[in-house]
């Protein structure tokens, strides 16, 4: 192992490495491997000549990012982090422990980024996790197989699965039957990965007798769901009430999995977002963990990552 040290000049301790040295704790969970200690102003880093060079950039990155906004958020942490890592999973790495299930066709369903794996790790030290991220990130994906082999280890017994009914630029007015058969085809992505993941007579069985449920969040009211692995989609478009409902659901036994993307927010303009107010209220809470998932996690064609990473600047453009 070899040394580095960085020197924090002109720059406030706790504006930088935040409550209890959050920036510090940050940094170690992304590089475990690598030990990151602080001391006064300055941060000593001993690990392998790799780690301790991407430990470094992402360092200088924070601390050009704190000169010219004067702060540190975790989310600026996990931001460089993320930009730092390499969020692919290196070529062959893929063993038979990485891998989540079987899929109908006998595909091996495991992650194929870094976050990935690291959603796949918090789901199972955690009973609840945020996974935050644009389209094409996974993280539903992920999340369903992972509620799927929970069930098929016997590990719970249903599978609930739910989103909001919130009109995305359409009008669920007009579509024809009750507010599960309107909401039906905003779940599609849903149905599609359970439909990679379980036969389809298997899953029409599961689902008759409410092994596997999917119905909007409204459904949720007044229930205590035990001994279940409990997915909210689209969490962004919950109000703070259905956010405060749908978390104290969870029973005994039971798992839960919150996934959204801040950035597509489709509640009225002056409405808040329950996803926000919940990372904001949560964080630090012991048993709960955070996961963000950035533009390199996309697997789909590849501009679907240039036309995120056009948004965001443009979006960051538009707050300046």
């Amino acid at each position: 192992m070899i040394e580095k040290v960085v020197t924090l000049d002109n720059i406030s301790l706790v504006e930088f490495l935040g409550v209890e040295n959050k920036t510090i704790d940050s940094l170690a969970a992304a590089f475990p491997k690598s030990k990151i200690v602080s001391r006064g102003n300055q941060i000593l880093i001993k690990g392998s000549t790799a780690e301790i060079v991407q430990i470094d950039d992402i360092l200088n990155s924070l601390i050009q990012h704190y000169h010219k906004y004067g702060r540190i958020t975790e989310e600026n942490v996990q931001q460089y982090i993320s930009r730092e890592q390499e969020t692919v999973m290196p070529a062959g790495s893929g063993g038979q422990d990485d891998i989540i299930i079987y899929g109908t066709k006998g595909t091996p369903i495991r992650p194929k980024t870094v976050n990935q794996q690291k959603l796949v790790e918090l789901v199972s030290a955690n009973d609840l996790v945020f996974a935050l991220g644009p389209a094409g990130t996974g993280k539903t994906y992920i999340s369903v197989a992972l509620a799927v082999k929970a069930l098929k280890s016997k590990m719970v017994k249903k599978i609930i699965i739910s989103r909001p009914a919130v009109e995305a630029g359409e009008n669920l007015g007009f579509l024809p039957g009750d507010l599960k058969e309107k909401i039906d085809p905003y779940l599609r992505p849903i149905y599609d990965a359970l439909n990679d993941m379980i036969p389809y007579e298997k899953l029409r069985y599961y689902m008759e007798r409410e092994i596997v449920e999917i119905a909007p969040l409204a459904y949720m009211r007044g229930r205590t769901l035990n001994n279940a692995f409990i997915l909210l989609d689209e969490a962004q478009n919950t109000s703070p009430m259905q956010m405060k409902m749908f978390l104290t659901r969870m029973g005994p036994d039971s798992k839960m999995i919150v996934t959204g993307d801040a950035t597509q927010v489709d509640l009225p303009s002056k409405q808040q977002s329950g996803l926000r107010e919940a990372i904001r209220i949560l964080e630090g809470v012991k048993g709960i963990g955070f996961l963000e998932l950035g533009e390199r996690d996309v697997i789909r064609h590849k501009l679907v990552r240039d036309i995120i990473d056009a948004y965001h600047r443009a979006g960051e453009r538009g707050n300046r």
